[in-house]
């Protein structure tokens, strides 16, 4: 299998549609070779059944035109940082040799969102260790990024991806999942307003775009530091 560009690992079908779903269709469309892992199969939701998400998200696959999408097959609402989950997310990291992952913010509401966090970071290092599970070449990531859609959090986004000309398929990949989502008003890590949930990630990309000068967007937190090496290719003003 060619490696992936472009990975994001989630806890559940539906939260990369969710959270980073206009970036993998803007990757997508300048060209890069994207997919998603899922670590769970949703099993413990309220509505619908894992059968059931399995093909919305294979219709959620289609709509952002992924070329990859796995699932770890971990307990729904179970999900833990261990030698054993380590070992499985390291074997599929290093199947899929991603240049960029995607990961949880570190910060959740959902403890499966917050340990699949953790569990990412630590799968990502341990995946360039080479005696570490060495049944499987090392691949060890070049960047991982926490995606902070729906977050408040005092931190400021490292950056946001401008996914204006992505939103509409971004929402299109996210309506997929009608057994978890008509008629609510909230998911996950989606707050509720009183406004239907598809009209709180239309207010809520609309909000990172601002901060971009843009109409939609969606927001990321690197560790590291940035670097810039023209500042003439600066964009949006500060006045």
């Amino acid at each position: 299998m060619p490696a992936l560009d472009l990975l994001c690992i989630a806890a559940h079908r539906d939260d990369a549609e969710l959270t980073c779903g206009g970036t993998l269709i803007k990757a997508v469309d300048d060209g890069y070779r994207v997919g998603v892992l899922d670590l769970t199969e949703g099993e413990m939701g309220t509505r619908g059944s894992a059968d059931l998400r399995a093909a919305e998200a294979e219709r959620a696959a289609e709509v952002m035109g992924l070329h990859v999408r796995e699932n770890l097959a971990l307990p729904d609402a179970g999900i833990e940082n261990t030698r054993h989950t380590r070992e499985l997310l390291v074997a599929m990291i290093r199947r899929l040799r991603p240049r960029i992952v995607i990961s949880p913010a570190s910060k959740s509401r959902h403890p499966d969102h917050r340990l699949a966090s953790e569990l990412t970071r630590d799968a990502c290092f341990l995946a360039g260790i080479a005696r570490y599970v060495p049944d499987v070449p090392k691949h060890r990531p070049l960047k991982l990024l926490q995606v902070l859609t729906y977050r408040e959090d005092p931190v400021k986004p490292t950056f946001v991806v401008d996914i204006s000309e992505q939103f509409e398929r971004k929402l299109a990949a996210i309506r997929c999942y009608a057994s978890q989502f008509d008629g609510l008003t909230q998911a996950g890590e989606v707050f509720p307003n009183g406004e239907s949930l598809y009209d709180i990630v239309t207010h809520q990309a609309a909000h990172y775009g601002s901060l971009i000068r843009s109409r939609y967007g969606e927001p990321f937190l690197t560790d590291e530091t940035m670097r810039v090496t023209d500042v003439m290719t600066l964009d949006v003003s500060s006045f």
